[in-house]
């Protein structure tokens, strides 16, 4: 299983990115040791995540987002999260 994601840094944009394991991903980006973007804007939160059955799945989704307008993404995040609480995860705190 791998994971499409999205974080909302703390100047308010958003990072995407894909992972086979979430929660150590979301815990290297909170730490400031996953990416250089989002080491510079710290903290971040989880605001979107979405499962795919594969690698190549889950590059071919995020490519996907990454072209989406800031709007779009937003759309996604909204209607994700209408569905489900991420809130409720272990990853956000």
């Amino acid at each position: 299983m791998c994971y499409v994601y999205i974080l909302l840094c703390s100047d308010g944009s958003l990072y995407t990115g894909w992972t086979n394991d979430i929660e150590r991903r979301f815990r290297t980006h909170s730490e400031g040791k996953a990416s250089k973007y989002t080491r510079a804007r710290l903290p971040v939160k989880l605001v979107y995540l979405e499962e795919t059955e594969n690698k190549i799945d889950a590059q071919k989704r995020e490519w996907a987002i990454k072209k989406f307008s800031r709007k779009q993404k937003l759309e996604l995040i909204e209607s994700k999260s209408s569905k489900t609480d991420l809130n409720s995860t272990s990853l956000i705190k």
